[in-house]
């Protein structure tokens, strides 16, 4: 089912809807977006949005988006490839954040709809925000019988650089709720990556034993967020990186709220956990809703953030005429209401 959402760029933008027997899941084809998902057997949409593109493009940035060509931060816009020095928009402080001024999140995306699927399509083209190669990308939202899953898959003329995630804001007491802070996390993550005072993730991983960063346990969002301590001070609370042990298709975090829990598992190295620190209740979204600060939680399944500029991680290279998929799985059990 499709429907409108607005207009961007004198273009029309629509709002597409898939549904199963337990979830509704709705996008747009502007930044591939994903804009609510309702669980039927709670009846509550667990997604933060707006009921308009308007409010993504003006008031709230990469809410729900696509995020890409590569997500996270570029240490001051800069990278080398193959004896080349690449700059990319820098648009965060001294970096690049989330693809530059006009990454995937703002972009029109083409879309079909195959029963269960929304599969979006877009063409990056070569030096779109300073990245080489013609890059052709897809994706995938799928609703399955347990929750969704989101796929991005790609491939380019030249050698690049490739990392999407997706960016949706979570919160399971309802797109009206003023906190997520009573959200319990629990992840089997050891190490977490260090962010400077800009945010840019460093070379420099710490064991979470012993530190707010430490969810071996469940442990409530808010427990420790305000802790004087030097990460939570640089990152006005939780903006990290956590690095999954092994590889491959695996589990990286679970979040428990509201008689709702939900499983994120991916094949990428790692999630960024985030936990709204930036957001500041100005916009009027779905259901009348504001976003006020540390209302929502993000769970970004993606490759180590600056992973380029650092020898110590998996860099996000994608080879020339070669493909790259990357999955992550959304699962969900739910308390019936």
């Amino acid at each position: 089912m499709m429907k409108d959402f607005g207009i961007y760029n004198n273009k029309k933008i629509d709002l597409i809807e898939i549904e199963n027997n337990n979830f509704i899941l709705q996008a747009t084809n502007y930044g591939a977006t994903i804009v609510s998902l309702y669980l039927k057997k709670k009846k509550i949409d667990v997604i933060q949005g707006f009921d308009n593109v308007d409010g993504y493009i003006n008031d709230v940035p990469y809410m729900g988006g696509s995020i890409g060509r590569v997500c996270n931060r570029i240490g001051k816009g800069k990278f080398h490839l193959n004896n080349n020095d690449y700059f990319v928009s820098v648009n965060n402080g001294p970096n690049s954040l989330h693809g530059g001024n006009y990454g995937f999140d703002k972009q029109i995306w083409n879309y079909s709809i195959d029963n269960n699927k929304i599969v979006f399509t877009y063409l990056s083209k070569d030096k779109e925000e300073g990245y080489p190669g013609n890059l052709k990308v897809k994706v995938i939202y799928e609703l399955i019988d347990n929750g969704f899953i989101f796929e991005y898959e790609g491939t380019s003329d030249k050698d690049t650089l490739f990392s999407m995630t997706n960016h949706a804001f979570f919160n399971f007491n309802g797109p009206t709720s003023l906190s997520a802070l009573d959200h319990k996390i629990q992840t089997d993550a050891k190490y977490v990556a260090k962010v400077d005072s800009d945010g840019l993730t460093l070379d420099d991983i710490f064991d979470v034993k012993n530190t707010p960063f430490d969810f071996s346990q469940y442990k409530s969002l808010g427990k420790d967020i305000d802790n004087d301590y030097k990460q939570l001070i640089n990152g006005s609370g939780y903006d990290h990186h956590f690095l999954v042990d092994g590889d491959g298709f695996r589990k990286m975090v679970s979040c428990n709220a509201n008689g709702i829990i939900m499983d994120v598992y991916s094949d990428l190295p790692g999630f960024h956990l985030y936990s709204g620190n930036f957001l500041d209740g100005k916009a009027i979204g779905k259901q009348g809703g504001s976003f006020p600060r540390r209302s929502a939680v993000c769970f970004e399944t993606q490759y180590y953030p600056n992973a380029i500029n650092y020898d110590s991680q998996k860099k996000p290279i994608l080879k020339a005429n070669e493909y790259m998929k990357h999955i992550s799985k959304f699962i969900f059990e739910v308390e019936e209401n």
